[in-house]
């Protein structure tokens, strides 16, 4: 789909409110998140498309609102679009606003200023469970729950097949290790993966992600260290997910920013430049900057490893 940000504003942090008696009451963004159950919380259940969301911040009674104060903005004046098929990188130091992008995009919080819309459609007059089932989520900490291994692909989704499950494992070199283990996709997997390995729980987060067809991709790369092959495997594994998919992924490695059809770079809750690797560097700011210190260590690598059914770390 056609993603589009148009003049997003949004801060977390609550606004005092004067109630007209000498005290401060605080107003805070509601949440839009799921609740334990994996359905969304009644604000939006189905036939609700497009409910309205109370406004932030929320008067308390008789309160008179001191217009003197402004809110710590975490994106600020945020615009750019992503065409369908399309990769986007983003990339930015701790703060920069990245996270806050894509739970906005998932409506886990709504836009104080501005709009986000995907093909042409405000997401807020979108269903919240049938906006959500657009979207194929990788956190950077991959959870996985007590189960089986082709269960924790399914996540409780009644439409998945096995097949689906083993086509999903498959396209991200999967597979090959699963059917290795005594009972295959039914291996029993204990709370958290603690008996797989880093590279092995990113890669079942993967399939569960492509597992549901997703639309949109939404990536947050994982940060933490895996062996050369590894690597290898989830960078392939990468590379195929995104192929014919509109992706939107917070970039950690830097295999992922020079593939990436746009980069965005967010410094200090702003869209601060926008363009490929190349480009970028060629500016000689603060992406340039950030490769220099984050990115720079990882062009040198070990020729990449025969891969084989295995994928310890």
């Amino acid at each position: 789909g056609h993603i589009e940000f148009d003049h997003v504003w949004f801060a977390y942090r609550n606004i005092p409110i004067d109630t007209g008696d000498g005290h401060k009451e605080i107003g805070g963004p509601p949440s839009l998140g799921i609740d334990g159950t994996g359905t969304a919380d009644s604000r939006s259940r189905p036939g609700r498309a497009g409910a309205p969301v109370p406004a932030w911040p929320l008067p308390a009674k008789g309160a008179r609102a001191t217009p003197t104060v402004e809110p710590d903005w975490v994106l600020r004046d945020v615009s750019f679009t992503i065409s369908p098929g399309e990769t986007v990188a983003i990339v930015g130091h701790t703060g920069a606003g990245k996270t806050t992008m894509i739970s906005l995009l998932l409506r886990f919080y709504d836009v104080q200023k501005g709009a986000i819309r995907i093909d042409g459609v405000d997401i807020k007059d979108i269903d919240l469970i049938d906006l959500r089932r657009r979207f194929g989520v990788v956190l950077q900490d991959p959870f996985l729950f007590s189960g089986t291994i082709g269960g924790n692909i399914r996540l409780g989704t009644e439409w998945i097949q096995n097949q689906d499950v083993e086509r999903a494992a498959e396209e991200v070199n999967l597979a090959d290790f699963i059917r290795t283990m005594p009972r295959g996709f039914n291996e029993e997997v204990r709370e958290r993966g603690s008996t797989l390995s880093t590279g092995q729980k990113q890669l079942i987060s993967f399939a569960r992600a492509l597992a549901h067809e997703p639309k949109i991709l939404v990536l947050d790369e994982a940060t933490s260290s895996v062996d050369t092959e590894t690597e290898f495997r989830v960078r392939d594994a990468l590379s195929r997910m995104v192929e014919g998919r509109t992706s939107l992924i917070i970039a950690h490695r830097l295999s992922t920013v020079q593939r990436a059809d746009k980069i965005i770079v967010m410094h200090k809750g702003q869209l601060r430049e926008m363009g490929t690797h190349q480009q970028l560097l060629a500016n000689r700011g603060i992406y340039w900057k950030l490769y220099q210190l984050q990115y720079k260590d990882q062009e040198v690598t070990a020729a990449r490893p025969e891969v084989t059914a295995s994928a310890d770390d």
